[in-house]
């Protein structure tokens, strides 16, 4: 979501930051073999951590008082005993694949940590809770630039050795050894080759004792598909092979659920092609998760009715696609880091997609804290006063829907000069940037098209309402940073109707109006644009539109500087499992 070019320069660092605490450093001691060489082997892999000056942002104290503490407590009183030692073990399960995922996260973790000690006392908690936020030393809002130390972040995090050359690099990249597979570490094998090491081997202690606790959890359910689910995953840690798990994830009907594994690729920054641990707990709302399942029938025709060439529909997806309303209780690993997710859409697996869709997953309690405390107030400063009144949470629980929804229509797997391959494969490292500008742009899409076409699904305020919600929504996701691939595919989506006209700043106010009328054919531009890169699976072209449309505008980091005192982002506190 970033105004124009890339040229133009991030955020003035006045402005508070957010990004998510995570819980703590690892405090697993015990490591495979594989763990051990991947962080600390002999002197030389980590050498680098233990040399440099230490300076620290002089703005740390602003960073960090950007985040509002909130407590994601649901009630469970409506479990039963069963139910909610089930959820222990989940939880449990959960905090390894926040271990793993700092691994993945973070070359030499330990050896920065203990460098935080070097500092002058009054600064070292400080830097100690912004490493956890950031799961590193290096600022995710900021380009992950260093707000500790003078170390430049690896782009591939550490899922690839650091010291890789630029022929090693073109060898991944050709995919050559399976080196470009979701679910595997690159490292050098004792001669200085890269390998190309399963999770399974690399992370086997974490995995081994996740398995365990996801089949006593199954052991103790009396959920069917929950169980078979929880059994189905334990395999999957110890197998690398996730395919049947996830269909029978895309079954689970519980009021307990899970989502938990290796899922999303916006970690590896240098190819796209690394698979990052999380997990997600969260309590089912059956009720409003019916209300809306009538929604997952329309996929088909939105796909047939995509602003693009019939020939690049995807016809062939499935469309089960079910929706739940759910309520987090507890959140670890990748989405921990940085900026709260408030809902996602999985699995990615496109085998999965075509066989059944995929389950759009709505995280009820951080929605809210997010609208309460953050675009309501945003809204306030930046949006037009006759227009602010259209701003609605229903608006903003809709966008967040449909954008999720959004991730299951379009390209997904597609034809290269005969040769068949996956748009992710194909855009890279950019895939991630693009694909979130397309699922914003289509959410809107989606709403307005089902309205146009008479569906009866909402009232004729939809217009407006959505407009105005999505304009401040904008200014709360770009805050994220340009470095981070929310904040990026929202800084393109506010440059992009800027040049269409659609969004207008009042210079005398400097409070921003969207024309409704042009906001509704701009945003089907917008969809056809970034489908047709991926349709195609053209990277030159998606580099270039980010270029375009990816950077700070001046407009936009102006009005971004009078959100000073506005939270950028929640931090979540589970204390009934961390104390």
């Amino acid at each position: 979501m970033n105004p124009f070019g890339s040229s133009v320069k991030a955020l003035p660092i006045v402005i508070l930051v957010m990004l998510v605490v995570v819980a703590g450093c690892s405090q697993e001691k015990e490591e495979t073999v594989s763990e051990q060489q991947s962080d600390k082997s002999d002197s030389g892999p980590c050498s680098w951590a233990a040399q440099g000056d230490l300076p620290v942002v002089a703005d740390l104290d602003d960073r960090l008082a950007g985040y509002v503490p909130t407590e994601l407590s649901p009630d469970l009183s409506h479990l039963d005993a069963t139910q909610t030692q089930v959820l222990e073990k989940l939880v449990a399960a959960s905090k390894l694949m926040n271990e793993i995922f700092h691994i993945q996260a973070t070359p030499c973790r330990d050896e920065l940590v203990a460098r935080i000690a070097e500092l002058p006392a009054d600064r070292q908690a400080g830097v100690e809770r912004y490493f956890r936020i950031n799961v590193g030393p290096w600022d995710r809002r900021f380009h992950h630039e260093p707000f500790f130390g003078t170390w430049s972040h690896p782009e591939g995090a550490n899922y690839y050795p650091r010291d890789m050359t630029a022929e090693e690099i073109a060898f991944v990249e050709d995919g050559a050894n399976g080196m470009d597979g979701l679910f595997t570490m690159v490292r050098r094998d004792e001669a200085g080759s890269l390998r190309a090491v399963p999770y399974s081997e690399f992370f086997a202690v974490r995995l081994k004792k996740a398995a365990a606790l996801l089949n006593e959890a199954a052991a103790l359910t009396e959920n069917a598909s929950l169980k078979a689910f929880l059994e189905s995953r334990a395999a999957a840690f110890l197998s690398d092979d996730y395919y049947e798990s996830d269909m029978l994830w895309m079954d689970l009907d519980s009021i307990v659920e899970v989502t938990i594994g290796p899922y999303e690729t916006y970690e590896d920054g240098l190819f796209g092609y690394k698979a990052a641990f999380e997990s997600f707990v969260t309590i089912t709302d059956p009720v409003e998760s019916s209300r809306l399942g009538k929604f997952k029938d329309e996929l088909p025709w939105l796909e047939s009715q995509l602003p693009i060439p019939d020939e690049h529909k995807n016809m062939n997806r499935g469309s089960e696609s079910p929706i739940r309303v759910v309520d987090e209780v507890y959140s670890a690993g990748d989405t921990r880091a940085g900026v709260q997710t408030i809902a996602f859409n999985l699995p990615n697996d496109e085998r999965v997609r075509e066989a059944k869709g995929s389950k759009k997953v709505l995280l009820r309690n951080v929605m809210k804290a997010k609208f309460d405390q953050i675009l309501m107030p945003i809204a306030e400063v930046l949006v037009a006063d006759d227009q602010l009144g259209d701003l609605t949470a229903e608006s903003f629980f809709l966008h967040t829907l449909w954008h999720e929804m959004s991730h299951g229509l379009g390209p997904g797997k597609i034809t290269i000069d005969g040769r068949e391959t996956e748009v992710r494969l194909e855009l890279k490292e950019t895939y991630s940037i693009i694909e979130e500008a397309k699922a914003d742009a289509m959410g809107e899409w989606d709403i307005f098209v089902l309205t146009r076409a008479g569906k009866g699904y909402f009232p004729e305020s939809i217009y407006r309402e959505q407009a105005a919600t999505y304009l401040a929504g904008l200014f709360r996701s770009v805050r994220f940073g340009i470095g981070e691939a929310h904040g990026a595919a929202n800084a393109i989506q506010f440059n992009y109707l800027m040049a269409k006209e659609a969004i207008s700043v009042d210079e005398t106010s400097g409070r921003f109006s969207i024309d409704v009328a042009v906001f509704e054919k701009a945003i089907a531009d917008l969809v056809s644009d970034i489908c047709m890169i991926q349709a195609v699976g053209d990277y030159e072209a998606s580099v270039k539109f980010i270029e375009q449309y990816g950077g700070m505008a001046p407009v936009l980091a102006e009005a971004l500087e009078k959100l000073g005192d506005i939270p950028v982002d929640v931090e979540p506190i589970f204390s009934r499992y961390e104390k």
